[in-house]
């Protein structure tokens, strides 16, 4: 058979010719696509040249001269010519994501599959053929195309996939809601009951539970500090050189961000690591237009993308987490927020601790800071909880080996561990404490990342009880996920990590509902007050724990504040107690919360304080502004650095089309 002319696609000679709308405008502004229906001899030429190795097909199916070199093999196009949904459904459209191929279409008893690599065929060809039959055969499709197509084809699928990729016995969604609704019911009329009929006997008992969560609480937090303050941190691995660098995925949930896209991307830009090995993904609601509409009028640095997560049954970060896993390039996969700043050399530092530590090691998370602390006294006291927090807690708890509760935000994962661990739970919404808890359980570790992240301090009262109630009911659903069967969770742990997570998880909790009550009796413990006007006895000792209790921890605050570019806190320490009963309020709505609607997310609105002069372009360097004036601004960066420009681009002429 004579070989085709070479402006014409192998297998378009007999076949009719593309629509003029695909051939004028290619999807994703492609070249122009072969023909989509091409004959039985062009798909086994297609095949030939596609494959490097000689190809499983039947002698008969092959074409009887060679394909010339210099001729490409065509491109498949499943937006042109969509997939049997059908057939992807049978395969599941997660695993297609996942593996990069396509079962496209049925023809003359064979299953046609689109594939980026001839690698990913062989590699998946057993699944292939015990799915398909024996029968398959492999077409080249760029992996954005096999994509575009899943996503526009199967983006209902993908979603149930992101909603339910937990098992539901790892999940909160099958906890049983209304038995916990009457449980809460019958303990909050016992409480009330107790109160009315026995004041002293019921709230000495709700002391004392307060007394043993505060004991048990406090106990966990200073062995933490104490590790943490004991050993000098472990010296930096060194760094990679780019051509060893890792491909790096992150994630970015945005919904209702509008306010903060823009800047988003401008901190984007100033990240140090090669572009072409990084890989980062703006998941945005399908239907949230106005930040949908801000990023498409945007440059997008290079190495981001934006991608559309459709609607489901539930509106979950954790969902979006898990539809845009499957999408990712790298393996690691990393998270930030929609109002961060990361440290400019943040991935690199991540590639050169992955690189060191052996294959135990799951997960790193980086530490939180504020680039606005000073903006009222609940900013100051959020600074002042979070240095604690990220600068000799979490340390510690990774010294001792305990499980650690991760951060929302500048936590990086290998991306097989994640997904051995089943993803993240969509319907929880504190999933970043249940996954650091599940990863502790499957016997992986996780380790602190001497790199920040700078963050908006929400520092307005209502917006922060509600942040806060949020992250007290995500522990109350995590705590009841994990102790459904307690038995085994002693197993996976060990008794000395048992306790501690019932420290942290169910000590926050009665301690967070009873804090008016320990406010009590800390007063109680103060001499200057008297003792007259509490009508309990309490043993003195009590009285002296309390105040040593709150005076180490001033002290601990000061010591953790002095690893932060903030200094001292100055008299702003005092007011950590008051700031400690808004947490109270918190509880409350939680508690109550929880069994109506256990998975609500009560958003956070960001972009409402923010200067981002103040934020460091350099990890120990001064503030810059985002815009230098053109006499200070630098050389340009080389062109493996993400630094492309993000100022919007100037409106189209008329008549013009924009670009997508």
């Amino acid at each position: 058979m004579p070989s085709p002319p070479p402006d014409r696609p192998v297998g378009a000679a007999a076949s009719p010719r593309p629509s003029r709308r695909n051939a004028d405008r290619p999807p994703f502004g492609g070249p122009a696509l072969p023909d989509p229906h091409p004959t039985a001899s062009g798909l086994a030429e297609a095949a030939a040249a596609f494959l490097p190795a000689a190809p499983r097909l039947p002698p008969a199916t092959l074409a009887p001269a060679p394909v010339p070199a210099s001729v490409p093999a065509p491109v498949f196009d499943p937006l042109a010519v969509p997939p049997d949904i059908a057939l992807v459904t049978r395969y599941g459209a997660h695993l297609c994501l996942r593996q990069g191929l396509l079962p496209w279409q049925s023809r003359d008893g064979e299953i046609l599959i689109l594939t980026a690599t001839p690698m990913a065929f062989e590699t998946h060809r057993a699944a292939l053929s015990a799915c398909f039959g024996p029968k398959t055969r492999p077409l080249p499709c760029p992996r954005h195309r096999i994509e575009a197509a899943l996503l526009a084809h199967g983006g209902a699928a993908l979603a149930h996939s992101a909603e339910y990729a937990l098992p539901p016995q790892h999940s909160a969604r099958s906890l049983p809601h209304r038995s916990i609704a009457l449980v809460m019911a019958g303990a909050f009329l016992a409480t009330l009951t107790g109160l009315l009929l026995a004041p002293l006997a019921a709230a000495t008992a709700l002391l004392l539970l307060g007394l043993c969560s505060l004991y048990a609480l406090f106990a966990l937090k200073l062995l933490a500090c104490i590790a943490t303050l004991r050993r000098p941190p472990p010296s930096a691995p060194d760094a990679l050189p780019d051509d060893l660098l890792p491909m790096i995925s992150v994630l970015i949930p945005l919904y209702g961000e509008a306010e903060i896209a823009t800047r988003l991307l401008r901190r984007l830009a100033r990240l140090d690591y090669p572009a072409d090995r990084l890989d980062i993904l703006i998941l945005t609601e399908a239907d949230d237009h106005p930040t949908r509409a801000i990023l498409a009028a945007s440059t997008l640095p290079q190495g981001v993308r934006v991608l559309a997560v459709p609607q489901g049954q539930v509106r979950t970060k954790p969902r979006a987490l898990n539809f845009g896993l499957d999408f990712c390039k790298g393996g690691i996969v990393g998270i930030w927020d929609a109002e961060d700043a990361p440290d400019p050399d943040q991935l690199r530092k991540v590639a050169a601790a992955f690189a060191a530590a052996p294959p135990d090691l799951a997960c790193l998370q980086g530490a939180l800071d504020f680039y606005n602390p000073r903006t009222n006294w609940m900013a100051r006291c959020f600074t002042m909880e979070y240095a604690l927090w990220f600068r000799l807690f979490l340390p510690g708890l990774e010294r001792l080996n305990l499980p650690m509760p991760l951060g929302g935000t500048t936590l990086f994962l290998r991306r097989d561990r994640i997904e051995s661990a089943g993803g993240w739970d969509a319907h929880n919404v504190t999933e970043d404490a249940d996954l650091g808890l599940r990863l502790a359980r499957m016997g992986f570790r996780t380790a602190t990342l001497d790199s920040s992240t700078m963050e908006e301090a929400n520092c307005r009262i209502r917006p922060w009880i509600k942040q806060r109630s949020r992250w007290t009911k995500g522990y109350l659903m995590t705590w009841l996920v994990h102790m459904r069967a307690p038995r085994r969770l002693l197993r996976d742990l060990g008794l000395r990590r048992f306790l501690a997570v019932q420290a942290l998880l169910l000590g926050s909790l009665i301690h967070g509902a009873l804090g008016p009550l320990i406010l009590l009796l800390w007063l109680y413990s103060l001499p200057l007050l008297g003792r007259d006007w509490l009508p309990l006895d309490v043993p003195p000792q009590v009285s002296l724990s309390l105040l040593l209790i709150r005076l180490t921890e001033y002290a601990l605050v000061i010591l953790a504040m002095r690893r932060t570019r903030h200094g001292g806190p100055g008299w702003w320490l005092l007011l950590l107690k008051p700031y400690g009963l808004l947490a109270t309020i918190a509880a409350i709505k939680a508690i109550g919360e929880a069994p109506l609607r256990p998975f609500h997310w009560d958003k956070t609105r960001h972009g409402q304080f923010h200067d981002d002069d103040t934020i460091p372009v350099h990890p120990a360097g001064a503030a810059q502004p985002d815009t230098p004036p053109d006499s200070a601004r630098a050389p340009a960066p080389p062109t493996t650095a993400l630094s492309a420009s993000v100022s919007r681009p100037p409106p189209p002429e008329a008549g013009s089309r924009r670009p997508c």
